[in-house]
């Protein structure tokens, strides 16, 4: 929090002027800014923004009036809807390949391996961008491809985000009968459910030969503003280029990455 307050603190201290509309636009927005930090009470915020409580109460009238603050009696002032659709509208217009494709980028260059993005769609991997990697190997992958969720390391992120129980469901589709012949078993559920579970630890996930034969890659999720997970992102290379040593290195690297993204779509670390 304090991003406007603060800035508006460094232009007073700079001795540069403000228009009357534009202090009352900053410390507006700051008052916001109060409120989402928990600040609720008028007493508090004007203490905060350094103004008299009566010209802060005036400003708390007019923003409830507006639907940007929701007042509940002796409670105090809560967010209000107006910013709720705001929010979901910020979202909306947030196009995830734009956002994530500088990041995706940089890590295949620094990598030098094939990059991935993905999200889930219908209880699939849905392949939304892939940068190909310098080592020139050629794998399955493609923009646009589907993949099973459990044997993929996209799809694998992207349950760090789900319910276990979901978790059951997902690894039986591995083990139907109508699944390819020419796709790798799974670990069986013991095993995989423990695999699970260490890497909602870490925060980053494997994929070892288990969807492609020969193919590894390292996988994190991607989250938004919501602190839900929307995406996936993965790094892949070949067996020889994957020892065991370094995919532990390269999940922090991934795992940064897709926080960075994250970052951008409204998503705050706790």
């Amino acid at each position: 929090m304090g991003g406007i307050i603060q800035a508006t603190e460094q232009e007073s201290e700079a001795g540069k002027p403000q228009g009357t509309g534009t202090q009352t636009l900053l410390r507006g927005l700051a008052l916001l800014e109060c409120v989402a930090a928990g600040i609720g009470d008028v007493k508090g915020i004007a203490a905060r923004l350094g103004t008299p409580r009566s010209t802060t109460h005036r400003m708390l009238v007019s923003l409830v009036a507006e639907g940007y603050l929701h007042h509940i009696p002796y409670k105090g002032y809560l967010l209000g809807p107006k910013l709720i659709q705001l929010g979901m509208k910020a979202l909306e217009q947030r196009p995830l390949v734009a956002v994530a494709r500088p990041h995706i980028e940089a890590l295949a260059q620094a990598t030098g391996d094939t990059v991935h993005l993905g999200v889930e769609d219908n209880g699939e991997v849905f392949y939304l961008d892939k940068i190909p990697g310098t080592r020139g190997l050629e794998m399955r992958s493609r923009t646009g491809q589907r993949m099973p969720i459990a044997s993929t390391g996209l799809g694998k992120a992207l349950m760090l985000g789900m319910a276990p129980a979901r978790w059951t469901t997902l690894h039986a589709l591995l083990c139907s009968p109508d699944a390819p012949p020419d796709r790798p078993r799974p670990a069986d559920w013991p095993q995989f459910e423990k695999q699970m579970n260490g890497y909602v630890a870490q925060g980053w996930a494997k994929d070892l030969e288990e969807n492609e034969l020969g193919i590894r890659c390292v996988s994190a999720p991607v989250r938004d503003g919501r602190n839900l997970v929307v995406a996936a992102i993965s790094v892949a290379s070949a067996v020889p280029y994957m020892p065991d040593d370094r995919m532990d290195t390269l999940g922090p690297l991934v795992r940064a990455t897709a926080d960075a993204i994250s970052k951008d779509l409204g998503w705050i670390a706790t």
